[in-house]
């Protein structure tokens, strides 16, 4: 079971840094390179200059963004600009936010969990990974020898959520706060008490643990691992060990986005297709626009949302010119037989594997990784997505309901993965507010 332990954490020295909101940064892989850019302007000690440093055409293996991270994290260490924890410590994170015009919370434990192969099955996957990310991670990670961004995680809590484990917290007085570009306000909680430390070390004893986000950070975490020729693997050592932040699934403020599909490079023949293939699986209702432009695709939405409610549905935008086509299967338990029975029932049920399984890959031949990545795009912002389309940059927007948390665990436990980008915990933990260095 999972071996969840506090840890001498770097944080941000506040003499120094006196506005934290401005050192912070989202995990690397949302940063755009706009954000990156406006990151590096803010603040000099904004974390960018770690998390995701600039690349330049003259850079080598001696001069590189990685050897640059390593030698201003030593710089900043050097100047206390970031400063260790004294004695081990868990951190309480509060993530405050507002969705859909409500305001919202959910909280988590920053902690060291011990790391181990999937295989275990104490610490269980729920997407696939990338290559290329990987590499980039683990380049980082061998230069500066820092996990800087939490690993989201989550675990099944049968009663209560995280703060019934914590009742002495001061919830008015965080030791830390920050907000970030989106609005989003992180307020953390130094929990130091070996008492307590050792009572949240017992609590998570017979857990297991589930990636809600960060499977290619934790699979650089392995690999470096196993690249510690001098290492123990049963040890204490803080390389054994990867940051986390650990949300309880009972907390009703973890929010969950679909991550929507934008299709581009497809042959006129493939659309055709697609017109002719459709209705032989779903029910299709096409959707009137609102007179007002600004309403159509709240909508749509609503429509999709409401759809779901009993079963799959989807919703396809661009296939007929400004025309929003609702999709409901007709036989929906008959087209989860059709997907790869190597895969569990857990797995077939998902929309998200619906959608690739019938359509993408079945009707429109995107049954490659390399057709995928040259023709699909994914985001979870929707006026994002019907703008690329009616500005021309992608020919289809298909929108998806987001999967339920429940189901998202059902497949890990069944020992597979869901397809690439199936999930979007909102918001993501940030990077900044504390690090877990391994030295």
């Amino acid at each position: 079971m999972a071996d969840a332990q506090p840890f001498r954490g770097l944080r941000y020295n506040l003499e120094k840094t006196e506005d934290l909101s401005s050192v912070i940064t989202p995990p690397y892989d949302v940063i755009s390179d706009e954000q990156q850019t406006a990151y590096y302007e803010r603040n000099p000690h904004n974390l960018i200059r770690l998390e995701l440093g600039r690349e330049f055409p003259e850079d080598t293996d001696q001069n590189s963004r990685y050897t640059r991270a390593a030698a201003t994290l030593e710089d900043w260490l050097r100047e206390g600009v970031l400063v260790r924890e004294k004695a081990p410590a868990y951190y309480l994170t509060e993530h405050r936010f507002l969705h859909r015009g409500n305001e919202m919370s959910y909280w988590g434990l920053i902690a060291a969990v011990r790391l181990e192969e999937f295989d275990a099955g104490t610490i269980r996957a729920t997407e696939i990974t990338m290559a290329a990310p990987i590499e980039d991670r683990l380049n980082l990670l061998r230069s500066c020898r820092v996990n800087l961004s939490p690993i989201m995680g989550t675990f099944i809590q049968k009663e209560g959520d995280l703060l019934t484990l914590l009742p002495e917290i001061d919830l008015a007085n965080p030791d830390m706060s920050a907000t970030n570009d989106f609005g989003v306000t992180f307020n953390l909680w130094v929990i130091d008490e070996e008492r307590r430390a050792k009572e949240l070390t017992d609590f998570f004893a017979d857990k297991f643990i589930y990636i809600a986000d960060g499977h290619h950070r934790y699979t650089t975490a392995l690999t470096y691992q196993k690249e510690q020729t001098d290492l123990a693997i049963d040890s204490d050592d803080s390389r054994n060990f990867v940051m986390m932040t650990l949300i309880s699934s009972n907390d009703r403020g973890l929010t969950m986005l679909p991550t929507h599909r934008l299709v581009r490079g497809l042959q006129p023949e493939q659309l055709v297709k697609l017109k002719e293939r459709l209705p032989e699986y779903f029910q299709i209702q096409e959707l009137t626009a609102p007179p007002n432009p600004a309403e159509k695709l709240q909508v749509w939405m609503n429509s999709l949302v409401e759809a779901g409610k009993a079963g799959t549905a989807f919703g396809i935008y661009g296939l007929e010119a400004d025309r929003y086509l609702l999709l409901v299967p007709h036989d929906v338990a008959a087209m989860h037989n059709t997907l790869p029975l190597e895969h569990p029932l857990s797995w077939r049920k998902l929309d998200v594997s619906l959608l690739h399984g019938i359509i993408l890959q079945g009707i429109l031949g995107l049954d490659t990784p390399e057709k995928q990545k040259e023709c699909l795009e994914y985001s979870p912002d929707e006026e994002l997505v019907l703008q690329k389309v009616e500005s021309g940059e992608a020919q289809l927007a298909v929108f998806l309901n987001a999967a339920q948390i429940s189901r998202v665990m059902a497949v890990a436990d069944d020992g597979d993965r869901m397809p690439q980008k199936s999930t979007y915990f909102y918001p993501k933990t940030t990077a900044g507010l504390v690090m877990n260095p391994l030295f």
